[in-house]
């Protein structure tokens, strides 16, 4: 169980959550995006630069601090292994945030889930000076706001997608969203799993990564 648990971690870190949400708006809608497929040069180039700011880059910071001795290890078990790395990923997060705002070619829901990133983010930072929060909670939280913001803000409720060896296929915004939920779920018990938090660290960690999206909707789509 440790070990399905771990790698439920793994594949939900983070660090991937803007990516995954990347591909999903890209594969349900790609004309937000200028393009007609998620295949097309165009969109495997912004994937692959967010990809890089938001995973490779602030990993590899990691593992730099790590090696430098400022980390005790990649898992990060300790409230003071997370100041540098919370830092680093933040400056990447802005960075990219501030390059998509006045991107005509960026769709404002896009952005507006990169903002709430670095709000969830700067306020994991804080509150981690003070109390372990759970970092995983944080993004897979600020995942279920996305959806939930896709799900109220939509004209359309379900949306046509082409799955390889499959064909064409309806995708309900209803289903994605308790898909999410029950995602979170997963992660959080994995982490419970891993003896990584207690209960409280996760549900302060949805809390912030929930929050943190209907923060930047406020601004950026409701504004």
């Amino acid at each position: 169980m440790r070990f399905i648990a771990r790698g439920i971690s793994l594949l939900f870190h983070p660090l991937l959550i803007l990516t995954y949400i990347l591909v999903l708006l890209m594969v349900l809608n790609p004309y937000l995006f200028g393009i007609s497929s998620i295949s097309e040069l165009n969109g495997r180039i912004l994937l692959l630069r967010v990809f890089i700011s938001t995973f490779f880059i602030p990993g590899f910071a990691v593992m730099m601090l790590i090696f430098l001795g400022l980390s005790s290890s990649i898992e990060l078990p300790k409230r003071e292994d997370r100041y540098g790395p919370y830092i680093i990923t933040g400056i990447f997060y802005l960075w990219l945030f501030r390059n998509f705002l006045d991107n005509p070619t960026i769709p404002d829901v896009y952005t507006s889930f990169v903002l709430g990133a670095v709000i969830g983010l700067f306020l994991a930072f804080l509150i981690n000076i003070f109390s372990k929060i759970s970092a995983h909670a944080v993004g897979m939280g600020g995942l279920v706001g996305m959806v939930l913001l896709l799900l109220l803000q939509s004209d359309y409720q379900t949306f046509e997608i082409i799955l390889p060896w499959i064909g064409t296929a309806q995708v309900s915004l209803m289903i994605l969203f308790l898909a999410a939920l029950f995602l979170s779920g997963l992660v959080g018990t994995a982490r419970l799993l891993l003896e990584a938090h207690d209960p409280m660290d996760l549900y302060g960690g949805y809390l912030i990564g929930f929050t943190s999206q209907l923060i930047a909707a406020r601004f950026i789509l409701f504004a």
